[in-house]
């Protein structure tokens, strides 16, 4: 029997480690720097026990919003939600990105388009579908976006270029939580300013999470 839960258990890391290769693939974007690239790769070769530890550690402040390999391991994880096999992802709204560990998301309905669901991952697991309720004013199309142009790990990039900024800025902390909304199916990136003891900052961000301006208001 232990033999037996042994090869289950190798299976399962087997599988998941291709998967998450395969989103490698999908993911590594040429602004990515040589480390980013390497961590996020080595995370295919990644044990069952190591994945337990993951699990084990996320839902404590450890730093999430700059971890490529648990950003991905999360996007990973809801694109092998059941209600969504063989089917596009669509974000709506918003998403919420807290450092230590939590995600909140809306996806638009895998089967009735009109409808929108709310999911929350915690711990290293996804829990949802919980409704949305909508109004007949609301114009669910407008605020769509694809998963697929909507990357996790795009969260690193500004959570680096954020604290990169703020470094330099006396009293400014560096962030603890990332959020983006969409309107017109385009992302914003937020928070959009950093505020010091002395000056205060405006900062924006490109889709990929590349600075796109800083400027001191």
């Amino acid at each position: 029997m232990r033999k037996w839960s042994v090869f289950v258990l190798w299976i399962f890391a087997f599988l998941s480690c291709r998967q998450i290769s395969k989103s490698i693939d999908e993911t590594i974007d040429p602004v990515d720097s040589v480390a980013d690239k390497q961590k996020l790769v080595s995370a295919a070769s990644t044990t069952t026990s190591t994945t337990h530890s993951i699990v084990h550690r996320e839902g404590e402040n450890i730093g999430f919003l700059k971890d490529s390999v648990n950003l991905l391991r999360a996007e990973v994880l809801l694109k092998n939600l059941p209600q969504y096999t063989g089917k596009e992802i669509y974000v709506y709204s918003s998403v919420s990105f807290f450092d230590d560990g939590r995600i909140f998301i809306a996806l638009q309905h895998p089967i009735n388009p009109k409808y929108v669901d709310n999911y929350q991952y915690e711990k290293g697991k996804w829990t949802g579908p919980k409704p949305e309720q909508l109004s007949v004013k609301d114009d669910i199309k407008d605020r769509l976006v694809p998963l697929s142009l909507m990357k996790f790990v795009n969260v690193a990039r500004v959570c680096r270029n954020y604290n990169e900024k703020a470094l330099d800025i006396e009293g400014a902390k560096p962030v603890t939580h990332i959020y983006l909304s969409i309107w017109n199916n385009r992302v914003q990136w937020f928070p959009n300013s950093i505020s010091g003891s002395r000056e205060r900052y405006s900062i924006e961000f490109n889709n990929e999470g590349t600075l796109k301006s800083f400027k001191r208001e």
